[in-house]
């Protein structure tokens, strides 16, 4: 009678495991074709609002000046709507359109000789207002997330708070649009991490989704909830063990 039990109740589990498995990440809509691309299309300047790419600055974003040496100087300043920044000794410096080399090269001209000797000028980004990617799904903190300097998809989902108890690593998407077109990339993380494949670079704009695995999900609900299974479930592994 005992066995008997462990049987049927083994079946049940079985069945309800077998119910949550979960589907793979190609549907069948006939709008999704598979692209013949080693990898996601990279945007170009058409793909940013305001033309804003790579490291150039645009009004509103924040940035922050060190000067080698010199502490008194270092500083964050913000971009102005005209695209202008205010800069000790110096005054206005214009940064919209300008690469971060461009305006660490423009502060060091401005600065050498009268107020400091052979001036070394870094310029990072702290905010870039717009440049930002969207990370939703199985991750602890959602929401849109700046891109500061080069940035890839392990990145992303760190600057999210990591993964979730919940989250399938083998079925992260990438949305992008180039030129119109929607692109999405399927990536599994944990082969990423394993060195399997490179981590690709995310950019403005994008849109991350971290899947879950929606029979841990389930199975842990019964679990939690269903006092009937919970305790069988235990029997079933120490009468498999004591076998």
């Amino acid at each position: 009678m005992k066995n008997s039990r462990y049987s049927i109740l083994a079946l049940a589990v079985a069945g309800l495991v077998s119910g949550c498995a979960k589907p793979g990440p190609v549907g069948l809509d006939q709008s999704i074709a598979v692209a013949e691309l080693a990898s996601l299309p990279v945007p170009s300047a058409t793909d940013y609002s305001a033309g804003a790419q790579g490291d150039q600055a645009r009004p509103l974003d924040l940035l922050n000046v060190a000067v080698f040496g010199v502490p008194e100087l270092t500083r964050e300043v913000r971009v102005n709507n005209g695209g202008y920044f205010d800069f000790p000794l110096i005054g206005a410096v214009q940064a919209n359109g300008r690469s971060l080399a461009e305006i660490s090269f423009e502060l060091e001209t401005r600065l050498a000789g009268e107020f400091v000797r052979n001036p070394d000028v870094t310029v990072e980004f702290v905010e870039r207002i717009g440049q930002v990617v969207t990370v939703s799904g199985e991750v602890d903190k959602p929401g849109q997330y700046p891109i500061l300097q080069s940035m890839s998809l392990i990145d992303i989902v760190a600057s999210a708070g990591g993964l979730t108890e919940y989250s399938q690593i083998d079925d992260v998407l990438i949305l992008r649009e180039i030129e119109g077109q929607r692109y999405i990339g399927i990536y599994d993380l944990g082969a990423i991490q394993r060195g399997n494949y490179p981590d690709p670079e995310v950019y403005a704009h994008d849109i991350v989704i971290v899947g879950d695995s929606p029979s841990r999900r389930q199975l842990t609900e019964i679990l939690r909830y269903s006092q009937l299974i919970t305790n069988p479930l235990i029997l079933i592994e120490r009468a498999v063990n004591n076998n």
